[in-house]
């Protein structure tokens, strides 16, 4: 890709190599705003027709189930963000000084083709040109840089299937940190506008701390790269778990160095990247686990016990939601986070603690770069401890009034 940030201008190659599931006459890929001027298939020409935020592609001969095929797609235009009424604006932001590539749970359609679903998980590649003196960071592990005419391209390469929500990229003005953590590859970017003794740089420093300690908890970490990035902008109030390099809002760490989002966003790295999601409605297997993290996290540091940040928010919580199914309009909800939880605690005092812990790191190990849903984790749950289960998350996924407990 190249972006020029003076004019807001992206140009892209996208190479996507897939296998048929079905005979094709032809297929689709999401790509919102912007135009498609070439298409291949195995480098014969296709036609392409836009179809709302869709490309419709259908190749010169029709693919048989199960073949190996390698679609080649040349785009162009001015990329804008996704504005969803439920769930929120997702997608490419301009900024004063480049531009990101973010959001939960649409993003990626809005910078290359894609089929822009959890459930269909890839390798990337990214190769981004910009101005001399910008800044590109990407996920993965970082290639070789080169410079040319005034213009700079980055490469980063992630080796593991991610989630296309997962994809990001963040050009700008920034301090790239480049270090080694237990042999590979730690990145962090904070904003040049941020000083370096800022909080954010504070916490970001302690990323491969925080990384270490969830290894005892969940397992060895299960990708090639560590870091994160900082974004100094006001439309980002949130931190997203994007694939070996969470990226963070900065206003987590206007009141502090705020390390429970590193831990929050790390957890992710496990459950809800390289164990993804199946479907979006099982999102609380990714949000419950990560905030279970930040309270196990937060009894690692000596604040709050595990069993105090339950009880903190058991006694006045609003059960009218249910995690296991909460809707469109409430993914992102306190019933998916906090709920998703303290249904993660009650599991534990059911199992026990032997049996709870060997589960939180057989369940990533088993399903490392895979797919799930939740009636996979209650079968792994029930394996593990030797009991029916079925009364417990029924009704602490959902129910819709308080569960015992």
């Amino acid at each position: 890709m190249r972006y020029d940030p003076a004019s807001g201008e992206l140009g892209g190659t996208a190479t996507i190599s897939a296998t048929a599931t079905q005979d094709l006459a032809r297929f689709n890929f999401d790509l919102a705003r912007l135009k498609a001027s070439k298409v291949t298939v195995d480098g014969q020409a296709a036609t392409s027709a836009a179809d709302g935020d869709e490309l419709v592609v259908t190749p010169a001969a029709g693919i048989r189930t199960g073949t190996a095929f390698t679609v080649v797609v040349d785009y162009s235009g001015k990329p804008e963000a996704l504005n969803n009424e439920a769930l929120g604006v997702g997608g490419w932001l301009r900024t004063k000084d480049g531009a990101f590539a973010l959001g939960q749970p649409e993003s990626a359609s809005t910078w290359f083709p894609v089929n822009d679903h959890p459930s269909d998980k890839a390798t990337l590649a990214l190769s981004m040109t910009v101005p001399d003196g910008t800044e590109a960071i990407g996920n993965g592990v970082p290639g070789p840089r080169e410079t040319a005419g005034g213009w700079t391209t980055w490469t980063w390469k992630e080796q593991k299937p991610l989630a296309s929500y997962l994809a990001f990229v963040a050009i700008g003005q920034y301090r790239v940190q480049t270090s080694t953590h237990k042999g590979k590859p730690m990145v962090i970017a904070i904003p040049e506008s941020l000083p370096p003794t800022s909080n954010a740089a504070r916490a970001m420093a302690r990323t491969g701390e925080v990384a270490d300690y969830l290894e005892t908890q969940f397992g060895p970490y299960p990708f090639d790269a560590y870091g994160g990035v900082v974004l100094d902008d006001d439309r980002v109030g949130y931190a997203l778990e994007t694939q070996s390099r969470p990226v963070y809002g900065n206003t987590f760490f206007k009141g502090g160095a705020d390390v429970s989002v590193v831990a929050h966003e790390l957890a992710h790295q496990w459950y809800g990247d390289s164990v993804a999601l199946d479907r979006w409605q099982h999102i609380w297997l990714n949000e419950g686990f990560a905030t279970y993290a930040e309270w196990l996290w937060s009894e690692h540091e000596g604040g709050r016990t595990v069993q105090q940040s339950f009880d903190r928010v058991y006694a006045a919580f609003d059960w009218s939601t249910p995690p296991g199914d909460p809707g469109a309009k409430r993914l992102f909800s306190d019933a998916v986070y906090i709920r998703g939880a303290m249904t993660v605690h009650a599991l534990r005092k059911a199992m026990g603690d032997k049996a709870f812990f060997a589960l939180l790191k057989s369940w990533p190990a088993d399903n490392r770069d895979g797919t799930v849903t939740t009636e996979d984790f209650i079968a792994a749950a029930e394996k593990a401890s030797g009991k029916d289960l079925g009364d417990l998350f029924e009704q602490w996924l959902f129910g819709k009034t308080r569960p015992t407990y």
